[in-house]
């Protein structure tokens, strides 16, 4: 097919191909971005009359929930943690890095970077650096202090380093670390599709909310920077409780 013989029709149903791919509504934007840069190439050559893409608008298809695991299934992953870890340190290392993620609803990034100096257990606070270089404070609970007291006490007996998550030969841990533990550890725990430490977050915010915190509470906590990326959780708060109904009411 040429290119002259694509038509508005045929874009439009690209797209919708697209979203029931799963492709979220960030990643379709993008690719129509591509397209968009690509007919201005193709009109710059003369290929085409009229880039006719610059009048298709990104279609507005209902936000993907995030996936989530239970509170149980979290219980569950921290146990995994300590059963499947090889040594000592790994044990207690893990649960840090499980801890920090969903105890404290860290970005894989954030955990990452982490400053020592900036771990407050004795008054339960944690300096985050977010995106944007913006800071915040997140409240540490109490089964994540327990969990980093842990952690604190055997890294005593390593290198000295500002950063406060490294391994037992003192190194710095990466991304790419964080994902594969937290993938392995899931793989074990819960049957949802997507098994990455943002999974973990999403989850925080969900049982959180779960809870009755507030909304604003939670904005602050994530360190979103809109209200409107926040309540996401709402939408997936109640299609829980819509699950739970449908299981558990004699009469749903």
């Amino acid at each position: 097919t040429g290119v002259d013989k694509i038509t508005v029709k045929i874009v439009k149903r690209y797209l919708v191909h697209l979203n029931s791919l799963g492709y979220d509504r960030s990643t379709i934007a993008r690719k129509m971005t591509t397209l968009r840069v690509f007919f201005d190439f193709l009109l710059d050559r003369e290929e085409i009359d009229y880039n006719f893409i610059k009048d298709i608008k990104n279609p507005k298809f209902q936000r993907k929930l995030p996936d989530i695991v239970s509170e149980q299934e979290f219980e569950y992953t921290v146990s995994l943690a300590g059963q499947s870890a090889q040594s000592k340190f790994k044990d207690i290392f893990h649960k840090a890095i499980l801890e920090l993620l969903y105890g404290c609803s860290l970005r894989v990034s954030e955990v990452c970077s982490i400053q020592t100096q900036n771990v407050d257990l004795a008054r339960g606070s944690l300096r985050v650096t977010g995106k944007g270089s913006k800071m915040r404070i997140v409240p540490i609970g109490r089964k994540s202090i327990v969990a980093l007291s842990d952690y604190m006490e055997i890294r005593r007996m390593l290198t000295p380093d500002p950063l406060f998550l490294i391994n037992a030969n003192g190194r710095r841990v990466n991304q790419q670390y964080v994902y594969r533990l937290v993938k392995r550890l899931l793989s074990g725990t819960t049957d949802i599709k997507k098994k990455s430490p943002h999974v973990l977050r999403h989850s925080s915010a969900t049982h959180m909310l779960d809870h009755g915190a507030d909304l604003l509470a939670i904005k602050e906590i994530l360190g979103h920077e809109n209200l409107s990326t926040t309540q996401i959780y709402t939408h997936v708060s109640i299609e829980r409780l819509k699950g739970i109904y449908k299981k558990a009411h004699p009469k749903s």
